[in-house]
């Protein structure tokens, strides 16, 4: 298999959503590869934000801009003329696809459209879009574990709008861009990990209680995630670009989430969080009649497996002493740069792979 840094190194790489917390964690991991990085985004969506804190503009060329605004993407596009694409961009919350649902689906579906329209105009070698594990028809069983190619249909504007863009993506593969670029869809489960300030999130609300000194408030405890550390979906989405590009008919759709044991519920995730922070932090639940949220979602993952060797590194434990690890750093002021770099070569080092 070539090795990541010998294929991306002097690549052209647009990542829309680059300014999101995976979209920054993703553009130091392909800056550490020698790529040449290009962000389409709004503007960072939270205060602090891992973007900012990374210093990204520093070697990302960045065009801030909203992917539902075709005209100005497709500008940017054009003169860009990325080889490979990850496609981030998206409204990304639950609760706040309930609260402005048309938002949601003109950020999700149209934008969806939009990149497309770009790669069938102007061309790319390799397009990744990344979805989640909630486009598929929720049947609420413990038990069942979601395959590739079961019922697309979410429940709630978000994860139906995510649905969409992956029967979108599916379109366009078929009427435009078979034999002309390769199009994978990347569904990953819940991500952790350093640098996540979002609202309305498990691990941002730990950190937040953490450093406050407050308890952390559980909305869901009993709600099963296939949580994951942000590394383990973007070293899939890298290698999904990769191989497709080299091979098309490997693109394809892909879950991408944790191992069985390490899908765990939200109570048991803040009680490893709390654990770890020390100084005797607790959380407690507390039922805010919120709108509906899956209660269980697990995911199959033998076809990423199977096709490209990939099984998760980091387990759940890991994962939550990573984000608390960063956390310390961040909050500490000491360099956190430093540590997301270190944090990029051990996971790296893990899959035998040198940064």
């Amino acid at each position: 298999m070539i090795m990541l840094p010998d294929f991306y190194k002097e690549k052209k790489v647009l990542v829309t959503g680059h300014t999101g917390f995976k979209g920054s964690w993703l553009c130091r991991i392909l800056k550490n590869l020698g790529a040449e990085v290009y962000g389409y985004s709004l503007d960072p969506p939270t205060d602090p934000n891992l973007y900012e804190i990374l210093g990204s503009d520093d070697y990302v060329r960045s065009c801030i801009g909203d992917i539902a605004d075709y005209d100005k993407l497709s500008k940017i596009y054009s003169e860009t003329k990325p080889d490979i694409v990850f496609h981030l961009a998206a409204q990304p919350i639950v609760r706040e696809g309930y609260r402005n649902p048309r938002g949601t689906y003109q950020s999700n579906v149209m934008g969806t459209v939009n990149i497309l329209e770009c790669v069938r105009n102007f061309g790319a070698k390799s397009f990744l879009n990344v979805t989640t594990d909630k486009v598929y028809d929720n049947v609420e069983d413990f038990a069942h574990e979601y395959r590739e190619d079961e019922r697309l249909d979410g429940f709630d504007p978000y994860s139906n709008s995510k649905s969409c863009s992956e029967l979108v993506t599916h379109s366009y593969v078929r009427s435009f861009l078979d034999g002309k670029c390769p199009v994978s869809t990347a569904r990953a489960g819940n991500v952790i990990g350093g640098g996540d300030f979002a609202s309305e999130r498990i691990v941002p609300d730990c950190v937040r209680a953490a450093i406050s000194g407050n308890e952390v408030i559980l909305r869901n405890p009993n709600s099963v995630r296939p949580y994951q550390h942000v590394l383990e979906p973007l070293y899939s989405y890298l290698v999904v670009a990769m191989e497709q590009y080299n091979d098309p008919k490997l693109a394809g759709n892909y879950n991408i989430g944790p191992e069985k044991e390490d899908c765990v519920t939200t109570g048991e995730l803040a009680q490893k969080f709390c654990k770890l922070w020390g100084n005797e932090m607790k959380w407690k639940a507390l039922n805010d009649n919120g709108p509906h949220e899956a209660n269980y979602l697990k995911l199959d993952n033998s076809k990423l497996r199977e096709t490209f060797g990939i099984s998760p590194l980091w387990h759940i434990d890991d994962a939550i002493g990573k984000t608390v690890e960063w956390t310390k750093v961040w909050h500490s002021k000491r360099n956190i740069q430093e540590c997301t770099d270190n944090q990029i070569k051990d996971y790296m080092k893990g899959r035998g792979i040198d940064v």
